[in-house]
């Protein structure tokens, strides 16, 4: 439930976040009169974003016979890759999403084809959306029916919170800080992934793929992950009861590593389209 919350809090965050500055823009430049491709684009991208987790849901089943282990493992993975790749991507760009928003629209502008703007929403909007369903259908794979109501509620509380900050940011909010958001939200989500790949290997013992460990540990007694708080953390940070030395080892490694990739950065944050125009600006005079 953990993990559904914080994927569809950050995701759709960001889908509102890009859909603020382009209307934030268009009205800056005194063009509110496209705002009905802004709404069109959005919803286009939302609808779309729906329609690909109703295609993933129809096709788990048929994948789901050629062997549900190997499946999940599989579809485990490759939600850690992209929880990686998101989260380096967003640490390295999200200081200069607001200046290329700007210029695209700007060449837009000039070209006289702001129709343009619900082009940008709904790619925007369908990627945010796109990349949720891929995440959660890698956190459902190890669900119960019942941990899967859970996560699809958590999903839903998560779009609402993300939609009232969206809407407190965008009507003179300014008690929450973007930069600490997503630094929260980033160290978040490699604790959620370091999880799924903890899962994956898990899931790659009981396939012999690799060797099968007793526990390191037993806290079971203490906290079981199948109780309601267990699994809750399970499913943000990875917590295990009983852990296998490869899953442990696989979870601080993959802590260390993607955490110097992701955030290693974060002292070098790339400049935005804006800021790299300006110095060059300024020399050719």
């Amino acid at each position: 439930m953990g993990a559904a919350f914080l994927i569809t809090l950050r995701e759709a965050f960001e889908a509102a976040l890009l859909l603020g500055l382009v209307y934030t823009y268009l009205d800056k430049i005194h063009a509110r009169e496209q705002f009905h491709w802004v709404t069109l684009g959005g919803v286009l991208g939302l609808v779309a974003s729906v329609a690909m987790g109703v295609a993933v849901g129809f096709l788990s089943g048929p994948l789901l016979d050629l062997g549900p282990d190997l499946i999940g493992a599989t579809v485990v993975f490759l939600a850690v890759i992209l929880l990686t790749w998101h989260a380096w991507w967003m640490q390295q760009h999200s200081r200069g999403i607001r200046g290329q928003i700007e210029e695209r629209i700007d060449r837009a502008r000039t070209t006289q084809r702001l129709w343009i703007v619900g082009l940008i929403a709904f790619t925007g909007v369908f990627r945010e959306g796109a990349e949720t369903v891929v995440f959660l259908w890698g956190i459902m794979a190890e669900a119960t029916s019942v941990a899967g109501w859970g996560s699809l509620l958590a999903g839903v509380a998560g779009v609402a919170t993300a939609a009232l900050l969206g809407w407190a940011i965008f009507h003179g909010g300014k008690s929450l800080s973007l930069p600490t958001f997503f630094t929260i939200t980033t160290v978040l989500i490699l604790f959620l992934a370091a999880g799924l790949f903890s899962t994956g290997l898990g899931r790659l013992q009981s396939l012999g793929v690799l060797p099968m460990m007793a526990p390191l540990w037993d806290t079971s007694w203490l906290l079981s992950d199948r109780s309601v708080v267990g699994s809750f953390l399970a499913g943000l940070v990875g917590y295990r009861a009983r852990p296998s030395l490869i899953e442990v080892t696989g979870y601080i490694a993959y802590l260390v590593g993607a955490g110097y990739l992701v955030l290693g950065g974060a002292l070098h944050p790339a400049p935005s389209a804006r800021a790299a125009r300006e110095p060059a600006a300024s020399r050719s005079r």
